[in-house]
């Protein structure tokens, strides 16, 4: 017979009887204790609800949509490990004031521009004076706080994220040379009109702020009024997006149809449960924009005679890369 050896048998026999002790030993039916519980579930529920789906999914497009938008020439110049300093820094430290997003939301965006080539010191910068120096943010300091604290809140942001942007760099150490040869500038897409660009980010934003545009404390102000409108305002700039995925880029019309209806039935089922017809885009567009095979026959879209067929379709497994890469939306051909 073998002998009981404590490091093997020992151990998991203690784990053992540690779990049941802490299973028998529960005070289950305390009024603390099951008052503790239930307000930590209602915590992750309204955590996955209010702050995931409609912060933090809707700001993994938009830093998808900075990697396949922007131009990588266009960041490196601006904030790559070769810019100049004072340059790179005040870009990255004020960028985030068109912004209006949390200290959760901001990681995917600081995400993008770091994947597409920015230096670690102008996107720590960038990540840190994000969710502080928003203009919403700004706007509500001076409001409550006085206009000298609302002041001193942007100009403490800036003054502080290029400080940490600078720390960051000196501590990684960041080679520019080896920055540079990582980023990889072959493979960068035609010049695309910049109001594309424009209107498509914008759209984004607008329904990742009126989505979470949260009731004023009192008044029947113009906040209020946004807020009594927010998802029809969300629904109307979702819609807007999905327009000019169609008439831009290779998202075929049928395709938006097929996103388009089922959220609008369950609008229509459900308007008191707005989450659900957000949720239920949310996932359609990630599946359409991930999903496109070479057999699909919604990924043809009708093209000028004689112009280059430009939809490049993406297999299954893309759906991974939709929500943190962003989809590959190749710009279709001009009319005419």
């Amino acid at each position: 017979m073998t002998a009981f050896s404590w490091r093997r048998e020992g151990r998991a026999l203690a784990l053992i009887a540690g779990v049941f002790a802490l299973a028998f030993f529960l005070p289950v039916g305390r009024d603390r204790f099951d008052g503790a519980v239930i307000e930590a579930l209602q915590l992750l529920r309204w955590y996955a609800r209010e702050h995931v789906l409609l912060c933090l999914v809707p700001a993994f497009f938009i830093a998808g949509a900075i990697g396949v938008f922007l131009r990588k020439d266009a960041v490196m110049r601006y904030l790559g490990p070769g810019a100049p300093k004072p340059l790179a820094y005040a870009v990255a430290s004020v960028s985030g004031s068109v912004l209006a997003v949390c200290s959760c939301t901001v990681l995917p965006l600081f995400a993008g521009i770091y994947g597409m080539g920015a230096g670690l010191g102008p996107a720590s910068a960038f990540l840190y004076a994000g969710p502080a120096i928003n203009v919403l943010a700004i706007i509500l300091t001076a409001r409550v706080l006085g206009v000298e604290m609302g002041v001193a809140r942007a100009v403490g942001a800036v003054v502080f994220s290029v400080v940490i942007g600078l720390a960051m760099a000196l501590l990684f150490r960041e080679t520019r040379g080896a920055r540079a040869q990582a980023v990889d500038l072959a493979d960068e897409e035609p010049d695309r009109p910049l109001h594309r660009t424009v209107l498509s980010l914008a759209a984004m934003l607008a329904v990742l702020i009126f989505a979470n545009w949260g009731a004023p404390a009192g008044g029947d102000g113009l906040w209020r009024a946004i807020h009594a409108a927010k998802w029809p305002l969300t629904a109307t700039a979702a819609l807007a997006l999905g327009v000019m995925l169609a008439r831009w880029f290779s998202l075929a019309w049928r395709e938006l149809a097929l996103i388009a209806l089922p959220v609008a039935a369950l609008a229509l089922w459900g308007p008191a449960r707005p989450l659900l017809p957000f949720g239920a885009a949310v996932l359609l567009l990630a599946w359409r924009l991930g999903r496109r095979p070479a057999d699909d026959p919604l990924g043809d879209r009708p093209r000028v005679a004689g112009a280059p067929r430009v939809v490049e379709r993406r297999q299954p497994e893309r759906l991974h890369a939709a929500l943190h890469q962003g989809a590959d939306l190749r710009e279709q051909p001009a009319d005419g």
